[in-house]
């Protein structure tokens, strides 16, 4: 889905809005068509072998280098521009440290201990909402975001299966999230935070 950012044709080639590829595809279409392919091989890598980390935002970042070196050379790297989606304004490109340093500080911290399976769902959710928020990427953050929280859930101990979710009604229920009715995201993780290993077929479409 495309974003509405400072300049349409910022990191694209000139007179297209195809984003400048280390492949020199020059068509969106099948730019995306690749990428699509090359980031769910290297997410089943991750998937069989998880990259190890603190769940901090190296760790965020290392992943999204992992899935999209391939293809951009700024794989990893904080975006520069201001970026929008649907109505929704992300967190602002000078303010992502600073963001990024309390939100994951915070989920380094976080334990499930003490805590009845609702205010556990409801603490995924919220930090789900805040990274959501922060899209600290030019591309690839919804993948990047959905393969760094299955793997911190199973880290925490629970299984978490996005395969039978559908993506549209999930971005509306992030959407509403951003307006600050947590309700659509809490029941989605409700239902998702239960049942077997999630396969990886609606992360990356």
């Amino acid at each position: 889905m495309a974003y509405s950012i400072d300049a349409l044709t910022e990191d694209c080639y000139p007179g297209t809005t195809c984003l400048i590829n280390k492949l020199g595809i020059q068509d969106e279409e099948k730019l995306a068509e690749t990428e699509a392919a090359i980031v769910l091989g290297k997410a089943s890598l991750l998937d069989q072998q998880p990259m190890a980390g603190a769940f901090d935002f190296a760790h965020y970042k290392s992943i999204h280098h992992f899935l999209f070196c391939d293809l951009y050379n700024w794989a990893g790297q904080i975006r520069t521009i201001k970026i929008s989606k649907k109505g929704t304004v992300f967190v602002p490109a000078a303010e992502i440290p600073s963001c990024a340093d309390a939100c994951f500080s915070r989920l380094a911290a976080f334990t499930d201990e003490g805590l009845s399976h609702q205010k556990f769902i409801e603490a995924i959710a919220d930090f789900y909402n805040t990274i959501n928020m922060l899209h600290p990427f030019r591309e690839g953050n919804g993948r990047t975001q959905r393969l760094f929280f299955t793997q911190w859930i199973r880290h925490l101990g629970y299984e978490f299966d996005l395969s039978d979710v559908d993506p549209d009604e999930f971005m509306i229920a992030t959407i509403y999230a951003a307006q600050g009715v947590m309700d659509p995201l809490i029941e989605f993780f409700a239902q998702k935070l239960q049942g077997p290993t999630m396969g990886l077929d609606m992360i990356f479409q």
